[in-house]
């Protein structure tokens, strides 16, 4: 197909504002599906994680045609964990469409992916999204909008983007400011219009950047990427450029995106979006190119990761009796293999021989890795979330997040005493509408980390809260986290109603009745500030004495439920969290009570010091 035929473009937007039910219509209504097909809401999002989450974990493209033009979307991932997807398919594309909610506005991660266009140089058309909704602000805006290109640097071409009004829900979308049933001609149009066709020579040296790798159970790993120049053709070999090396490699299978469907084809030319079968060993960023006459190109440039969780290997009593994947070199293999589908991602050595520490962007990218290897069969003791701190200059430097927190007034209070705790710096604070203040922090990523749980409690779980990567800083100091101890058990067994309802009174519980514990099992949050051990198995002593009334009806508390993510926040440095196919436990790092201490804090650290 002639380049000046075909039209790449990404959508991109902070989560929850529409991308992928957008792209729902786009396809419906592109006549890409038959219609006697029975087609899912959020088609585009194929992962179970991502539908039972409502988010977009991996980019995935696709293709439309209208009106002889064929146009390759790029949905992309709106939540600020997964921005490594956004950055590596912006390569991918000659223009953006940013999506953004009609009453929320700009958020931080609609800052991320705008910045990232505009320094490609990219194309930018803008779609006020969700205008049906009560609330909408859509003037506001779209002021807010035109400030935040202004914030950016935008020069004066980029900063005069075309503007639509769209409801994604009802499939509709018009060049003014109405709320009129109708289709979304007019963004298939304004795409055609305004974003560039591809350019290069079709006859030139080959070209094609691989941007994703994927996996077909019948044809093995495959390579997706755009051919930037040339044309490649199927059973023909090429070079593979890896950093300094080239690799002669055969293009066994070559097909392009039609729908939800990859259809085969003889060759592929300029700006065609592309997925390659038959190369065995690739990594993301290389080039396939010409043999004779490599030319390849400049791989993606990604941002350096934030934060970082040592995985290790399950050694508790445990061990072993959910999961089939349990030993170091099952669970190094699989991470090293996640790294390679995952540029975010690296890998350091964890300090001891069953230990790897994984570096990522944030706790839900981390989180989203631990329930994927759960679900594989993995069972994995995972510690609590570190920043990553760097030396410049000779001074330490750590990550710091640009947080918007919009929360009813009435918790402005204790919202800014917790920021303050945690080293964070108010920079502006506005009215959100309906009784709600929005307040923007600049905080140490070491702040966030378990924020959000004390957030929503004090926000009676009316409180949202969206972060941003804002580079590294100098170090913040020390920053206080949990003032608890845990109820940690003393022995193993099977816990008792009669032994929980003593035992209710010193702290919330984790676990309920016929539970199976063991020592130094973590089994709930203690009223205190220093650990305990205690003892959730004992049983209520029988005697051979009858009497009338002596048995009282014991009414238990219900346990707190964790949830994996709740669960890496709760933990201290001293505490892992041991997940199984089946189970979420918290555990100390050393289970035997007569090898660890229950002081915790500056009373700990004072007990260390040598006495005079």
């Amino acid at each position: 197909m002639s380049e000046a035929k075909i039209r790449n473009i990404a959508i991109i937007a902070h989560v929850d504002h529409g991308k992928t039910t957008l792209v729902d219509h786009m396809l419906r209504q592109s006549g890409t599906f038959e219609a006697h097909q029975k087609v899912s809401d959020r088609v585009m999002d194929s992962m179970d994680l991502e539908r039972e989450r409502g988010i977009t974990i991996l980019s995935k493209p696709t293709g439309v045609k209208w009106n002889d033009i064929k146009i390759n979307i790029v949905d992309t991932p709106g939540h600020a964990d997964f921005g490594a997807e956004v950055e590596r398919v912006l390569r991918m594309v000659e223009g953006v469409l940013l999506l953004v909610d009609a009453a929320e506005g700009p958020l931080p991660q609609t800052r991320f992916v705008l910045g990232k266009a505009l320094a490609a140089e990219l194309k930018v058309m803008v779609c006020i999204n969700k205008i049906d909704r009560p609330d909408a602000r859509v003037e506001e805006v779209l002021d807010e909008v035109y400030g935040l290109f202004i914030d950016l640097d935008a020069d004066d071409e980029q900063i005069e983007f075309p503007v639509f009004y769209a409801c994604a829900k009802e499939g509709y979308a018009h060049l003014e400011n109405k709320q009129e049933s109708g289709d979304l001609s007019c963004l298939f149009d304004g795409i055609v219009e305004h974003i560039p066709a591809p350019q290069g020579d079709p006859d030139g040296v080959p070209q094609v950047l691989i941007t994703q790798l994927g996996h077909d159970p019948y044809l093995g790993r495959l390579a997706i990427g755009r051919v930037m120049n040339g044309t490649i053709c199927r059973n023909k070999e090429y070079g593979l450029a890896q950093d300094e090396n080239i690799k002669k490699i055969k293009v066994v299978q070559l097909s392009t995106f039609e729908g939800l469907e990859r259809v085969p084809t003889e060759s592929a030319s300029v700006g065609d979006i592309i997925a390659v079968a038959g190369i065995a060993d690739l990594q993301i960023g290389d080039t396939i190119t010409d043999l004779s006459s490599p030319a390849p190109l400049e791989r993606p440039s990604i941002d350096e990761p934030t934060i970082g969780i040592t995985f290790h290997a399950n050694n508790g009593p445990f061990s072993a009796l959910d999961g089939k994947k349990v030993t170091a070199r099952e669970i190094r293999e699989r991470l090293e293999h996640e790294a390679l589908h995952n540029v975010a991602i690296r890998l350091e050595d964890g300090g001891a021989p069953d230990a790897v520490r994984v570096l990522g962007r944030g706790e839900l990218q981390m989180a989203i890795l631990i329930e994927q290897m759960r679900r594989e069969g993995f069972e994995v003791c995972v510690s609590k979330p570190q920043v990553r701190v760097v030396e410049k200059d000779g001074k330490k430097t750590e990550p710091y997040e640009l947080a918007t927190l919009d929360f009813p007034e009435a918790a402005m209070g204790a919202v800014s005493e917790k920021m303050n705790q945690r080293k964070g710096r108010m920079l502006n604070m506005r009215p959100g509408g309906s009784g709600r203040t929005v307040v923007e922090f600049r905080i140490p990523t070491r702040g966030l980390i378990g924020f959000r749980g004390e957030y929503l409690n004090d926000t009676r779980g009316e409180g949202i809260l969206n972060t941003i990567f804002d580079g590294f800083d100098e170090y913040a100091g020390h920053i206080e986290y949990r003032k608890r101890g845990s109820l940690v058990a003393d022995r193993k067994g099977v816990s008792t109603a009669y032994a929980l309802f003593t035992l209710q009174q010193r702290g919330a519980m984790f676990i309920g009745v016929a539970v199976d514990v063991y020592e130094g099992m973590i089994i709930g949050a203690a009223s205190r500030e220093n650990d305990m051990n205690i003892n959730p198995c004992k049983p209520k002593q029988l005697n051979n004495i009858r009497s009338a009334g002596a048995d009282e009806k014991l009414i238990l508390a219900p346990p707190l439920q964790l949830t994996l993510e709740k669960a890496l926040e709760y933990i201290s440095d001293d505490e892992l969290v041991e997940v199984t196919p089946k189970f979420i436990r918290l555990r100390k790092r050393t289970l035997a009570s007569n090898m660890r201490s229950v002081l915790r804090g500056d009373r700990k650290k004072k007990d260390r010091q040598p006495r005079s």
